[in-house]
């Protein structure tokens, strides 16, 4: 039965006269008074504001503002003309989601400046806080002297109450966001990409982010001395100044910061899909959340090529061998990469303008295996990589979409792969001129009824709540860097930090599902997990598209295994976060959509551990078979990896499953429910 849907916007207006005195301070507490934040104006009226939690000052003094091009700042001089404070709750539905229904409770501020003096322009602040944390934007409302303008800087600052502990990923340092994550005091960040996930001295857990990105500049963390952070947008270009370019009425993303009492509890809020604006597409049942296999993982290993020549990979015969077993084991979708003209010369180093995304090879008939597929029933989907080339792409952009749609490929694969900071039409990859390429991607992609999965692209923000044909992206760094990375692949605690970092902002195409992990083709690599914790990471890591990323001659070698990747759902109807720390640990157990079916993971770093996963989520009124894939006895990522061991129970809510997970190791359980006779 569906939870019933209700909302309240009941708004108690708090007026201020004209001229109101700087030391006015107006407050907003989240629903139960856990959180607050107070706003007021400094003596010489810039925009402030300061955080508490349980009375307990988070965030100190922190100005507002901006300054703009060949404009007089927007800092100082306001005075509140107006504020009100209102209330909001109401549960909406997910149409794909680690969560189907979710509740959006927040208390909210909006207060409205203006100039005291000079062209008196007016700039308006919404702070919205919630019980798991809180988020402000700008407003700029349509006014005779702010009509275009540009923003050479953001003065938002968030000066945290301490020099916490912090994990972040360095921005705008050549590699997208694909790095391993670091782990030092606030202050040692020079520059950082959110989300940006932080522990207290008092043991609270943070997340720094920001929601509803449209039209603007990405995001990133400056950090100064004892926790003083600020706002640093990705300008547009290297030759200027700009960092985004508006037009009033608009407004800037949301800027968010999750508060909890554990690591786990930051997993179990949605506080930046609540932030965004509901579904604009309206009917997406086209939008189907599912599992594939395809020509990706062999290239890796260079077994095959992307470009053409005698290892091709992408050629009729071997797309057809991963049709045949797609359709075999009840996946959806077969992905192939290199089918199209372009991949020959060096497409990621300034000739991605070469791709064409309507011409295949000619060993690759499309006409032949979009038949073919659909006779299996399963689809194509798609590959369009860029090599940063947007301009080329803009310009085939509904061609390509029309090809897609007419070929039966239900979804695509995006990419831009570049080896600098910049675009191949000189903007910065991040900057606000890709972020509007992003959403044309969307809006194009939707109108053809095709998903979007994508790579080398704009962080997660939410926007899958207003676009859910935005399905899933990668964002960093992936499973592929286990087979040539120089540094030997992902250390074991990377997937043990991802859940409190990257994966907050939303799902992620990590392709997992490796079993053949000491990769025998490249002696320098191998993947550092077991082959029990590529099981875990199908629960562990979100995303309503999974790859099945091994070849399928691996997987015929461990088929008792492998039935779990078979079993484990991409949509769902709940999902909680059991336990964990940042870097050490993880669990999570999620509900398959529409069922009674549960599916837990767990996975550690390079400790073994011993874990007690308390079953007390599921449901009373039944019993479960369990099936555990675990660790063999004598498992160890670095001499033993594909050690594993099966074992099958009866469990009810309550009870307790005690697990031993090896040295960079996992497990995965799918709990059936047997339903009463």
């Amino acid at each position: 039965m569906k939870p019933r849907k209700h909302s309240l916007f009941g708004a108690f207006l708090l007026f201020l006269s004209f001229g109101a005195a700087a030391s006015d301070t107006l407050t907003v507490a989240s629903p139960s008074g856990k959180l607050s934040v107070e706003f007021f104006l400094t003596r010489d009226g810039q925009p402030a504001y300061r955080a508490s939690s349980r009375g307990r000052e988070l965030i100190h003094e922190s100005h507002l503002g901006f300054t703009l091009d060949k404009a007089a700042a927007l800092e100082k001089g306001f005075f509140v003309r107006d504020s009100a404070l209102s209330s909001f709750d109401n549960i909406w539905e997910q149409p794909w989601g680690e969560q189907h229904f979710i509740r959006n409770h927040y208390r909210q501020l909006k207060v409205q400046l203006q100039e005291d003096g000079g062209e008196q322009r007016q700039l308006n602040l919404v702070f919205r806080v919630f019980d798991d944390g809180l988020a402000f934007r700008y407003e700029f409302p349509q006014q005779p002297k702010l009509q275009q303008f540009a923003v050479t800087d953001e003065l938002t600052e968030f000066n945290l109450a301490g020099d916490y502990s912090a994990w972040w990923t360095p921005a705008q340092a050549g590699n997208q966001y694909e790095y391993l994550y670091r782990n030092t005091p606030l202050s040692k960040i020079p520059l950082a990409h959110t989300p940006l996930t932080m522990k207290t001295d008092s043991g609270l857990y943070l997340s720094l982010h920001e929601a509803a990105l449209h039209d603007y500049s990405t995001m990133n963390i400056a950090a100064g001395e004892d926790g003083h952070l600020k706002a640093e947008l990705v300008p547009w270009s290297k030759e200027t100044d700009v960092r985004a370019k508006l037009h009033t009425p608009a407004v800037t993303p949301w800027r968010s910061l999750q508060v909890a009492d554990s690591a786990a509890g930051l997993i179990n809020s949605y506080l930046t899909l609540n932030l965004n604006e509901p579904n604009k597409l309206g009917d997406v049942s086209w939008v189907k959340p599912g599992k594939y296999v395809g020509i990706w993982w062999e290239l890796h290993l260079e077994k095959g090529t992307w470009h053409s020549g005698p290892k091709h990979g992408a050629t009729t015969a071997n797309t057809k061998k991963y049709i045949d077993f797609a359709a075999a084991n009840g996946f959806d979708g077969v992905l192939v990469e290199g089918w199209n003209q372009g991949w020959d010369g060096e497409w990621w180093n300034g000739g991605g303008d070469k791709f064409n995304f309507t011409k295949a090879y000619p060993d690759y008939d499309v006409e032949e295996l979009s038949r073919y597929a659909a006779k299996k029933g399963v689809y194509i989907i798609g590959h369009h990589e860029t090599g940063a080339a947007v301009d080329n792409y803009e310009r085939q952009l509904e061609g390509a979409f029309d090809f897609l749609e007419q070929h039966g490929m239900k979804a695509v694969k995006t990419g831009y792969v570049e080896t600098g900071e910049q675009l191949l039409n000189g903007n910065y990859h991040h900057g606000q001129s890709f972020v509007r390429h992003q959403q044309k991607v969307i809006d194009t992609a939707a109108r053809h009824h095709v998903m979007v999965v994508a790579h080398e692209t704009v962080k997660d923000t939410g926007e899958r709540r207003t676009y859910p044909n935005m399905i899933s992206r990668e964002v960093a760094r992936g499973q592929e860097y286990n087979a040539w990375s120089e540094d030997g692949g992902n250390p074991p605690n990377h997937t043990a930090i991802m859940p409190f970092t990257r994966l907050l902002s939303g799902p992620m195409d990590f392709t997992p599902g490796i079993f053949d992990l000491t990769l025998p083709s490249r002696p320098n690599n191998r993947v550092n997990t077991t082959l029990a914790k590529q099981l875990a990471l199908y629960v562990v890591i979100y995303s309503p598209v999974q790859m099945a990323a091994d070849l399928p001659e691996n997987y015929a070698k461990y088929p008792d295994a492998f039935q779990f990747i078979k079993d484990v759902p991409t949509d769902w109807e709940s999902t909680r976060a059991l336990d964990g720390e940042i870097g050490e640990y993880v669990s999570i157990a999620r509900r398959e959509r529409g069922g009674d079916d549960w599916f837990v993971g767990a996975l550690t770093n390079e400790k073994a551990r011993d874990l007690d996963i308390n079953l007390d989520f599921l449901d009373r009124d039944l019993t479960y078979t369990a099936t555990l894939y675990r660790d063999g006895d004598k498992a160890d990522y670095r001499s033993n990896p594909e050690s594993y061991a099966i074992e099958t129970r009866t469990v009810k809510a309550g009870d307790r499953i005690a697990a031993h997970l090896a040295a960079g190791g996992g497990l995965a359980i799918s709990l059936m429910a047997n339903k009463p006779e």
